[in-house]
């Protein structure tokens, strides 16, 4: 074999262990995230949170921003935010917040919508990646949105599409502890409500400030339920079944 034969060999060879180790630690990588989505489905499942009680309920509050309304049709996730409470109470140091990597050009809507630009989410982390690591702030608490449904649909999808599971998260909509002081509320935008509530706006749609005020509204009405005598979730949820 001769000197320039012996390099092509060598080439050939480190092309083709470093394919195979790539592969190996992608799939070991794999492998993690699905061992660590069973446990915390498993977890979830233990984890009684309409019976615990309210000043002691931990949840998450989130929000999305996406590049339209449905998933099923293209639209995607461009941003997640989300921040930890203990009852009323909000943990300002447990946040979450992370662009989602597009090769897609944003509309111009959207982008001035959300001040989020193209260039950002060209260097921003993967979809898989971003739903991991948001999983792993999440662990087995309930979770909190505006407008439920919106952010249900998205994840649902994502979960399905990257890890080949189900999202069994649950998600309760802020309507649902409206409804304690008006049971005819159904759906009101966000910035309604931040206004019955004395809630200054800002930043508005960027996923971690939505995300606070959620939270901010979800406290307020948390409160009025306490107040109203309700113990834990399952008690607000037979009350308002039977006004329905």
């Amino acid at each position: 074999m001769g000197m320039s034969d012996m390099i092509h060999f060598f080439r050939q060879m480190s092309g083709r262990l470093g394919s195979n180790v790539y592969a190996g630690v992608q799939g070991h990588a794999n492998m993690q995230n699905i061992s660590f989505i069973r446990k915390l489905q498993k977890e979830m499942k233990e984890n009684n949170c309409l019976d615990t009680p309210l000043p002691e309920l931990k949840i998450v509050v989130f929000d999305i921003e996406t590049t339209g309304f449905y998933p099923e049709k293209g639209d995607r996730v461009i941003s997640i935010g989300a921040i930890k409470m203990t009852g009323k109470r909000i943990i300002e140091t447990e946040t979450f917040y992370s662009l989602v990597h597009s090769p897609h050009k944003l509309s111009d809507e959207i982008s001035d919508l959300t001040n989020i630009r193209d260039e950002e989410l060209q260097s921003a982390p993967p979809a898989s990646e971003v739903l991991m690591e948001f999983f792993k702030f999440v662990q087995n608490n309930a979770l909190v949105a505006h407008h439920a449904k919106h952010e249900q649909s998205f994840m649902q999808k994502m979960t399905w599409d990257l890890l080949k599971t189900r999202f069994e998260h649950r998600i309760i909509d802020t309507s649902f502890l409206l409804r304690l002081s008006n049971p005819t509320i159904k759906s009101l935008p966000l910035e309604d409500v931040c206004k019955e509530c004395e809630i200054e706006i800002i930043n508005r749609h960027h996923a971690l400030e939505d995300a606070k005020l959620t939270a901010l509204i979800w406290g307020h009405y948390l409160g009025i339920a306490q107040e109203k005598g309700y113990q834990n979730l399952r008690e607000i949820y037979e009350y308002l079944a039977k006004i329905k």
